[in-house]
């Protein structure tokens, strides 16, 4: 699985927001976690929190299992094997985070395995919802990067399973660019209402270099920039 630009600003966007709001974070759900990218971007800034990743590849999942193992943070990151759904977690978690596949019902591709990464017919966006509703604490936080076309989706499917959107980042490739991604921060529906906060990124500026918000994120990540 390739690590991608817009899941590297993801994890250090989600990461950058738990610091700043000081939120305690003791537990986090990272699901579908690939490669580990996003548990291994979390563990690095949160010193506390204590990591569960669920990938339902196999050989993604193994990956993540090395990646892990060879951090400075493999006591407090763990990885389950199989399809969320099937999992009955006896804690609920103060953080779930997830870069789910992006397409339904769209062109699938001859690879099975780029079918599992990008499509959704193993967890559905309404199936995700259900699941963070069902393991999220209250007071906890969710955090999701999806693409841009699916943003009026969302919002519903959020709204019917009562969950709120507290903050919404819009992100452009650059600033010639239309909106292509939205990461959301979120959490369970209070009897208040909640006025979700709206910002946007691009990630390269009008001499298509990272733009120095996007290096301001990524500059403890990223070996060069």
């Amino acid at each position: 699985m390739k690590v991608t630009t817009d899941a590297c600003l993801f994890g250090a966007w989600m990461a950058d927001e738990i610091n700043n709001e000081e939120l305690k974070i003791n537990n986090c759900l990272d699901i579908g976690t690939g490669t580990g990218l996003l548990s291994l971007m979390l563990a690095q800034k949160n010193l506390e929190v204590g990591i569960t990743g669920v990938e339902i590849d196999e050989d993604a999942g193994e990956q993540a299992n090395e990646n892990f193992n060879a951090s400075l943070w493999k006591d407090r990151i763990d990885i389950l094997k199989g399809d969320v759904k099937e999992y009955d977690f006896p804690e609920k978690f103060d953080l779930i985070i997830s870069n789910p596949p992006f397409y339904e019902r769209e062109l699938r591709s001859e690879s099975e395995k780029k079918n599992l990464a990008h499509h959704s017919e193993n967890l559905t966006l309404g199936e995700l919802l259900s699941i963070i509703k069902k393991y999220l604490n209250p007071g906890g936080f969710f955090f999701l990067l999806l693409p841009y076309k699916r943003n009026e989706e969302i919002k519903k499917l959020l709204k019917n399973h009562e969950l709120n959107i507290s903050k919404i980042l819009f992100v452009r490739q650059s600033v010639k660019h239309d909106y292509f991604r939205i990461m959301l921060k979120g959490k369970l529906s209070e009897p208040e209402n909640i006025e979700t906060e709206f910002n946007e990124m691009s990630i390269s500026d009008d001499s298509q270099q990272y733009s120095s918000e996007f290096k301001q994120l990524l500059k403890d990540y990223y070996l060069h920039l």
